[in-house]
């Protein structure tokens, strides 16, 4: 039976690269644009109702550069954010510059701060490794590419459960003495991802027909060759979104309180695309 860790949560920062300043025979001014956004799947509120950092700036590589010259700095405004209002493919604009054509292997975020608040109001102030000093190093492969005519997404996923880890007994708040700050973030070429949605539902006899209700809060897990790949929270009306997954296929599974579990095997998911997948749960 697969199992999975109910602190699973990923932050998403999408950055999308379109190349401007283009006339209609496609000449380049030898810019394009870059697009920071950030997003995050869902924590349980149960035990943490903000998990925030500040970020005061990113940096993208070069292909083939190793000296520091081969970075361009793409945002240096402090920005603060609660990651967990950001759900469901909620996206915050980060930055949106011009930057030379080519194409871009590594992304370096400086995180100058970090916060948790547990749902009875404790913050626990974190320290943060070397994120506001060298920056968090995140590869990108295949890397993206910035080209005349062309929109590139790149997607950067912060494992929140991973990378906030709690200190003391996670069975209640007040168990928990504090939290370790180990950033843990993996990035997909959003030109070769696509991204899952759907609804979950359930029928309920009604006094004369038979009522379809959404199933807010359920758990849906995206599994790829039996591994973990990412998780997402249903909303109140029982939707869902899933960034950031590479083409293939995949088996979704969906666990909601008082609810069987089902799962449909071989969802296919298509780069550049929205796959649907809706489910039906029946009560145990």
């Amino acid at each position: 039976m697969r199992t999975k860790n109910i602190l699973s949560s990923f932050i998403a920062m999408a950055i999308v690269a379109g190349f401007v300043g283009c006339n209609n025979d496609n000449d380049s001014s030898g810019t394009g644009q870059l697009v920071v956004k950030m997003t995050d799947a869902p924590f349980p509120s149960d035990l943490v109702s903000e998990a925030n950092v500040t970020v005061t700036k990113i940096e993208a590589r070069q292909k083939g550069g190793d000296s520091e010259s081969a970075f361009i700095t793409i945002m240096e405004d402090e920005v603060s954010a609660n990651l967990l209002d950001l759900t469901n493919g909620v996206t915050e604009n980060l930055a949106d510059v011009e930057i030379p054509e080519g194409t871009y292997d590594l992304i370096r975020v400086y995180v100058a701060d970090a916060t948790v608040v547990l749902s009875d109001g404790t913050t626990f102030d974190l320290k943060v490794p070397s994120g506001s000093s060298s920056g968090i190093k995140i590869f990108v492969k295949p890397g993206i590419e910035v080209a005349g005519g062309l929109t590139a997404e790149l997607l950067l996923d912060f494992d929140v459960a991973s990378s906030f880890v709690a200190k003391g007994s996670t069975s209640s708040p007040s168990g928990i003495t504090g939290f370790n700050f180990k950033p843990v973030i993996k990035a997909s070429n959003q030109s070769f991802a696509g991204r899952l949605v759907g609804a979950v539902t359930t029928e309920v006899e009604g006094e004369t027909e038979t009522e379809i209700v959404a199933v807010g809060g359920a758990t849906v897990s995206i599994y790829a060759a039996d591994t973990l790949n990412t998780t997402a929270l249903t909303a109140e009306d029982g939707t869902y979104t899933v960034l950031g997954l590479q083409a293939g296929l995949y088996d979704v599974t969906v666990e909601a309180g008082g609810f069987a579990a089902t799962t449909s095997d071989g969802v296919e998911i298509v780069a550049a695309n929205a796959t649907t997948q809706d489910f039906v749960l029946n009560q145990e």
